[in-house]
């Protein structure tokens, strides 16, 4: 489940081909999967390695990021099969952008945001329809970008005591060390709580069970095994019980003294429908749990891989420490300081392009309708992947080297449409300014202090589970000056 073969480019895939179907009443052809090529269209062809019965399920599971990127070599959109469903993969820019924004309507969000109910049947991140544009509504003005320049010391206060912790020399697991910070910066700045870190690694651990139960049953969807009374689906229903009790408790705390916060929690709770009802809480409890999971989680993972890539460029660590160091001067970091770090920025930006928390992502056809030249009809369910997207030698030479200056001035940017680790349209995640600000103070930060040198002989791979996650990723903090090395004595 971890990506080991290199993408080679390439046009169609090796071996495709196009299974013949019954004729449509506009003289094209029906594939099995509910495609439809009439005049003028195009039927994507099968990806190789289909098995019978169990179709990929098997290049799937032994790498599924080698699997994902191997399909961008089909063309601008290929079919795949897992067991009996049947699924769409479309890799064209154009297609996605097309599919995200201008026909945004004719889509649902698909399986896997399905399976992320798990969180909350009508949380923001998975509701569809009215549902989702009256949530966002309510949701998005705690996220306009002028907003977020009021959180900045919030997010300072709260990650400052983490990094500062760390001992020199000290052994750092540094995927759970960054899930801490930015699941401390979330309930802190967004819910105003503070838990301590041994509660907080209980909540941070029922979020990653949670999410791994989404995407396993998102690749193998087989509802009756999802109830079943199973020692797996029981970790599963304990960790959500975790999880939304956690969650139950911040709200019961803002509703036992709600002139005490001014956040997202309370207005939530000062919410009313256009006949003055308030949020159901059952609605409370799944959007603040929503927000934890989802905020702590996608950024976590691309700081980690952010300090892998310093740890193995030393050039580019060497930049920003001295970019750190001038704009900082040993300052504490402010919002005018956030302007004037566009090395950061950049590191930020190559890492999200690299490792593009979401690796897949799903869309459902709610009627028959067009990308580009492929006919989809209702039902259809479609799979893109931002990791592949953002991987492809044919947008971004040499995918798979960390190059931060691929972002700076005077060099040729991607289209925007190649370049959406956000998504795009309707649905482009709101918490995006929100990210970008919290990824740009963690590393300013974090490079303050400490260098984190890689430890020897581990063998670090992205993995494809809910996001691109590294299999191990252990660093061993080095202090930066002797005072600090005195204090974190």
């Amino acid at each position: 489940m971890t990506e080991r073969t290199q993408h080679q480019p390439g046009g169609a895939a090796a071996g495709a081909h196009t299974a013949p179907g019954a004729r449509t009443p506009g003289g094209g052809s029906r594939t099995a999967d509910g495609a439809t090529a009439p005049g003028g269209t195009s039927v994507p062809p099968l990806a190789p390695g289909r098995l019978p019965l169990v179709g990929h399920v098997v290049p799937l599971l032994r790498d599924r990021l080698a699997f994902i990127r191997r399909l961008r070599e089909g063309g601008p959109a290929v079919r795949v099969s897992f067991g009996p469903k049947k699924m769409l993969v479309v890799n064209s820019p154009d297609m996605i952008h097309e599919m995200l924004t201008v026909k945004s309507g004719q889509f649902s969000k698909g399986l896997l945001f399905e399976k992320l109910k798990l969180f909350g049947k009508d949380a923001l991140p998975v509701a569809e329809g009215r549902a989702h544009l009256t949530r966002r509504r309510l949701m998005q003005p705690k996220f306009h970008r002028e907003k977020i320049g009021g959180y900045i010391t919030g997010m300072r206060d709260t990650i400052e005591p983490s990094v500062a912790a760390w001992r020199d020399g000290e052994t750092l697991d540094l995927k759970t060390e960054m899930q801490l910070m930015t699941q401390g910066v979330v309930m802190s700045v967004l819910f105003s709580s503070n838990p301590p870190r041994e509660p907080a690694l209980t909540i941070l651990h029922s979020v990653d069970s949670v999410f791994m139960a989404a995407i396993r049953r998102a690749l193998l969807p087989v509802p009756l095994l999802e109830h079943l009374p199973t020692r797996r689906n029981r970790r599963v229903r304990e960790a959500s019980e975790v999880m939304r009790g956690a969650v139950a408790e911040i709200i019961e705390e803002h509703r036992t003294r709600p002139d005490a916060y001014d956040d997202v929690v309370s207005l939530l709770l000062d919410a009313r429908d256009e006949v003055g009802r308030p949020l159901a809480e059952d609605d409370i409890l799944s959007e603040v749990t929503g927000i934890l999971a989802a905020g702590s989680e996608t950024t976590a993972v691309v700081m980690a891989w952010l300090f892998h890539e310093l740890g193995r460029n030393p050039d580019f660590e060497r930049r920003l420490h001295e970019e750190v160091d001038s704009v900082l001067g040993g300052e504490r970091i402010t919002l005018d300081h956030i302007g004037r770090l566009p090395f950061t920025r950049m590191c930020v930006n190559e890492t999200l392009r690299m490792y593009s928390p979401g690796w897949l992502v799903t869309r459902q056809a709610t009627a028959d309708v067009r990308l580009g030249d492929v006919e989809l009809a209702a039902g259809t369910d479609v799979i893109w992947s931002p990791y592949a997207l953002h991987r492809d030698p044919a947008i971004y030479p040499d995918p798979d080297r960390f190059d931060p200056d691929r972002w700076g001035p005077g060099r040729p940017q991607p289209p925007k449409e190649a370049f959406i680790p956000f998504g795009s349209g309707k649905r482009m995640c709101m918490g995006d300014a929100f990210a970008l600000t919290e990824a740009t103070i963690i590393a300013a930060l974090v490079a303050q202090r400490w260098r984190l040198r890689p430890r020897e002989g581990e063998d670090v791979r992205p993995v494809g589970e809910i996001t691109v996650h590294p299999s191990s990723l252990h660093m061993t903090a080095e202090a930066r000056w002797p005072a600090v090395a005195r204090r974190a004595a």
